[in-house]
């Protein structure tokens, strides 16, 4: 062996390697009907323009303010919080890494879901935290009392992804009744399309974090902003790992239009209030063309065909530049996951699997 083959094999032991998350596709490709990876099919508030009119671009070499005290004291006061209970980072994906790697650090596993968000697995692996997956029953509901037993942590989603189910939340309160020794976090990205906030249960239980985003229901996916909720040592906590690994972490751009949002309640209402609608109807076009599904309380509905293949589905409507999220894993690889788009791109949505499906409306 030669020399410098010896030494790549020496230094290659200490690579930190981790099975990475894999986003939804963005296709290169214009004219496509994007369903695929949740965003929201209507542009922010118009108030977010006006915001980029007013923009000084010349203040962008300057430093962002690291506490992002402007966008936590709005996201507060929306909320009915204080400012000492929120926590701001770049995207909930950014909010839920520092929570696993602020609060996750017992010897004893984490629980979350076996068919859930799959970037929990890839945090818990890059930071080396045991976890140990729960299954969902028969018909995908989370099993609150397989959250009874000795843990490190608590954490999932609701609604629940890629299932688009909600989890009451009186079964929501069990799960942390019975976790008062460890933190829970409840992953609330979907929220805002069904169901009620565990918000109120951060003012009850000192040990739980209430995950929320724009990227969703506030149509700024683009713009990475994320935030949660907590007690106020929890948040501290949070804080001092963020400042320990990265100070500047919002931009001055975001933290100017996550602001404006915040503030336009009626046209964020108006928004999710289309969403919904859109959504409802879907379930009655979908059912129609053969389609079975939980009853989606997110901004998109985890479908199954009752006589064609959801792959063979996902690869005829790609051929019609219509994307779709297909995840090719056990227990789940026969549904496909269909974001909610414009009553017209769910229109063209119709037509194709229509004509693929060979079902009459």
């Amino acid at each position: 062996m030669k020399e410098e083959d010896l030494y790549m094999k020496t230094w290659e032991k200490n690579i930190r390697r981790v099975e990475p998350y894999v986003p939804g596709e963005q296709p290169k490709v214009k004219d496509v009907v994007k369903l695929n990876t949740n965003e929201n099919p209507y542009p922010p508030t118009p108030k977010v323009h006006e915001a980029a009119e007013r923009m000084n671009i010349s203040d962008l070499r300057l430093y962002p303010d690291p506490e992002v005290t402007d966008l936590v004291h709005a996201i507060a006061a929306y909320y009915g919080m204080n400012d000492n209970q929120v926590f701001v980072g770049v995207g909930s994906d950014d909010v839920l890494s520092m929570c696993f790697l602020t609060f996750f650090n017992s010897d004893k596993p984490i629980l979350f879901p076996n068919i859930s968000y799959s970037f929990y697995s890839v945090w818990a692996d890059l930071y080396r935290i045991p976890y140990e997956k729960q299954p969902l029953d028969k018909d995908f509901n989370i099993i609150p009392e397989d959250y009874y037993k000795e843990n490190g942590g608590v954490v999932f989603p609701n609604p629940n992804a890629p299932t688009a189910l909600y989890m009451e939340l009186d079964k929501v309160e069990d799960i942390i009744k019975h976790n008062q020794d460890v933190v829970v976090i409840v992953d609330e990205a979907y929220i805002d399309f069904g169901g009620k906030s565990a918000m109120e249960l951060v003012n009850k239980y000192e040990n739980v974090l209430v995950v929320q985003t724009f990227s969703k229901s506030r149509a700024m996916a683009g713009m990475r902003i994320g935030y949660c909720f907590g007690n106020p040592e929890l948040i501290k906590a949070l804080n001092d790992v963020k400042f320990s690994f990265n100070s500047y972490t919002m931009n001055r751009t975001s933290i100017s239009y996550g602001i404006e949002s915040v503030n336009d309640k009626e046209y964020f209402e108006e928004c999710v209030g289309k969403i919904v609608k859109t959504r409802e109807n879907a379930k009655e076009r979908l059912s129609q063309l053969g389609f079975s599904f939980p009853d989606s309380k997110a901004n998109f509905i985890f479908a199954t065909h009752k006589s064609v293949s959801a792959k063979e589905i996902f690869e005829k409507l790609k051929e019609k530049n219509i994307f779709v999220r297909y995840f090719n894993q056990p227990l789940i690889d026969n549904y496909l996951r269909i974001s909610i788009g414009t009553d017209e791109q769910m229109e063209k949505l119709y037509a194709a699997l229509e004509e693929i499906t060979g079902q009459v409306k």
